[in-house]
């Protein structure tokens, strides 16, 4: 997220323009939603396929795979489908330090300034699925 500039700074043409303030829009509308946010948590420590993600919700399939073209749209999953399963990770890890962020809102209520630590790089892995359905390929 960008930072307001100190008193007198110049503003760039980057920090101005209203299509960047869009495109934030979209991600953030995105992830707007319980469920949403529910499967990009699970997708943090991997790979996680279709019917995985819809155990997790506890919703149809028509309702998750809404939730999933949302998230998509936005560019925040991809997609791959492997035979009859289709696959989804984060295409951006580090969307997670974004909520480590919005969690520390809640830390300490009475704080002027709340240190958030960063979390690992890296540690996002692929998972076996564990809801019965085909295991992810070995790429």
């Amino acid at each position: 997220m960008s930072q307001v500039p100190a008193k007198g700074a110049k503003t760039t043409a980057k920090q101005r323009d209203p299509r960047l303030f869009e495109r934030r829009t979209k991600v953030v509308k995105a992830l707007a939603h319980p469920s949403r946010l529910a499967m990009v948590d699970a997708l943090a420590s991997g790979e996680r396929c279709v019917c995985e993600l819809q155990e997790l919700v506890g919703a149809d399939m028509s309702t998750v795979s809404k939730h999933l073209a949302v998230l998509k749209n936005a560019g925040v999953v991809l997609s791959e489908k492997r035979g009859q399963q289709v696959w989804y990770r984060l295409r951006v890890p580090c969307l997670l330090s974004f909520f480590s962020c919005v969690d520390a809102v809640f830390a300490d209520p009475d704080a002027e300034l709340v240190e958030v630590p960063l979390p690992a790089p890296g540690a996002a892995a692929g998972a076996a699925c564990t809801s019965g359905c085909a295991p992810p390929r070995r790429r």
